[in-house]
């Protein structure tokens, strides 16, 4: 019973063991790919917002409560057409005020002089009286202007892009109530980081993804670049004119990949297939180091110049551990 007992224990013992060797002793399982040719291409990455070319953005320059709204959001309006109107009575109060003391500065005025006529004032008086004149006359100047602060005037003609704020509510200094301006053409106004803007230049070109259109091709052109990077996020800004056809709309984000550098034709090979300037084959079983020269690296693709030739079939991803001679099993 011992001895039955003890053979089935090695047959167990000698069935794993097997397993073992068919699992690890081949060496572990890798993927191969073979190499193909295509576009290789240097891509710098910025975000942006799409914006139209040309438009205006207009601020409350008060706080003040909304009296009146145009209403006006996608409707098109003249230079100087009122888009909406602050609560200004407290100013105007104050500017009926100020006109009933010019024209008492004014009676003074001529009254001294009079005096002066007849002999019974001073020189000094009358320069009084004009000193006060004119101090009431820049005063009311002063608030006709600050009257205008209340008012919201269309800066151009064109669209009313987007309108904010409603009556009834309190606007705050700066605050944007209405973009105006002209849907077409359009344009992207993006941040590059400043180790990458030495790489940009006018007219490259600029391929755009945004979740609203996943599925189709968007493009651009690099159209200016700021020459004053901002110190505070250390970027520089960029603008990207878009087709007339664009479907993007004004307001959407986008993330932009600028080509500085492209190579057509060129071999081309998984960027996570090369590891110490070198990728991998396998021959009988084992592992082959197979050292290459790279030109372009893209996001995914890397372009290779010299050490593999279109077909191979090389290891991705490649393992940094690989030397050459590990033994290795090749995925069905």
């Amino acid at each position: 019973m011992k001895l039955r007992s003890w053979l089935i224990l090695l047959l167990i013992a000698a069935a794993l063991g097997g397993a073992v060797f068919w699992r690890y002793g081949r060496g572990a399982e890798i993927q191969l790919q073979a190499v193909g040719r295509g576009t290789a291409a240097e891509i710098v990455y910025a975000t942006g917002i799409v914006e139209p070319v040309r438009w205006a953005k207009m601020a409350s320059m008060a706080r003040e409560r909304i009296v009146a709204h145009c209403s006006c959001e996608g409707r098109t309006v003249k230079e100087g057409d009122m888009l909406a109107r602050l609560d200004d009575r407290e100013v105007r109060a104050n500017l009926a005020e100020q006109h009933a003391r010019l024209a008492l500065a004014q009676r003074e005025v001529d009254r001294v002089s009079q005096l002066i006529q007849r002999g019974v004032a001073t020189q000094q008086a009358y320069d009084k009286a004009t000193a006060d004149l004119a101090q009431m006359r820049a005063l009311v100047a002063a608030t006709n202007e600050r009257l205008g602060n209340y008012q919201i005037l269309a800066p151009r003609d064109g669209v009313v892009l987007r309108q904010d704020g409603e009556v009834g509510e309190i606007a705050d200094i700066g605050q944007i109530l209405f973009r105006v301006g002209d849907p077409r053409p359009l344009q992207v106004t993006a941040d590059v980081a400043e180790e990458d803007i030495p790489r940009v230049r006018v007219g490259q070109t600029v391929l755009l993804r945004t979740d609203a259109f996943k599925d189709r091709p968007l493009d651009g052109t690099v159209r200016d670049i700021t020459p004053m990077g901002d110190t505070a996020t250390k970027t520089f800004r960029i603008r990207i004119a878009l087709p007339d056809d664009t479907p993007l709309h004004f307001g959407m984000s986008v993330e932009a990949n600028i080509v500085t550098r492209e190579a057509k034709d060129v071999l081309l090979v998984p960027n996570e297939a090369i590891i110490g300037g070198a990728v991998f084959t396998v021959d009988a079983g084992r592992v082959v180091r197979r050292p290459v020269e790279t030109g372009i690296r893209g996001t995914r693709l890397t372009e290779v110049r010299s050490g593999i030739a279109e077909g191979d079939r090389i290891a991705v991803p490649a393992e940094a551990r690989w030397r050459g001679g590990e033994r290795v099993r090749t995925a069905p």
